[in-house]
């Protein structure tokens, strides 16, 4: 389960990034419901929220030792059923498109613009809700070993 969440979460990110970098230009803004959803194509060169600009190799360095760990995790024997691999699943794919994106291009393509938050994509969205999955996975297991 873990791998084809990986490579679920992986391919769609990078496939929806494709398609904005084709079908928009670098700014452009398209309202999808408007005053609500936009599809702003921006490349972002730091981290969540654009902190830490320019600072590419560390991005890099630490979206690499992640995906390993992740990914040694699971061939050393890590959870095979459950939410676990699914989390852990979304989290290193997540990390994996917005490594190609640093490696390939320097900056990660964001698009996703709900006007009250910083825009971001959907490798994003994967490590934000593998993170709260296996956060909620670790705390309701906390106490039962």
């Amino acid at each position: 389960m873990f791998y084809l969440i990986f490579l679920a979460a992986l391919l769609i990110d990078q496939a929806s990034k494709a398609l904005i970098m084709k079908a928009m230009f670098l700014g452009q803004s398209v309202p999808i419901i408007d005053n609500l959803l936009h599809l702003t194509y921006i490349q972002n060169p730091g981290a969540a929220f654009s902190l830490l600009a320019g600072r590419t190799p560390v991005f890099i360095a630490v979206s690499l030792i992640v995906v390993a760990a992740i990914i040694i995790y699971q061939i050393r024997g890590g959870a095979k059923r459950g939410l676990i691999p699914i989390s852990l699943g979304l989290i290193a794919g997540g990390a994996a498109g917005n490594l190609l994106d640093r490696i390939r291009l320097g900056e990660v393509v964001d698009f996703i613009d709900f006007r009250v938050w910083p825009v971001f994509n959907l490798a994003d969205s994967a490590i934000v809700v593998g993170a709260i999955l296996l956060s909620v996975v670790l705390w309701r297991s906390e106490g039962k070993t």
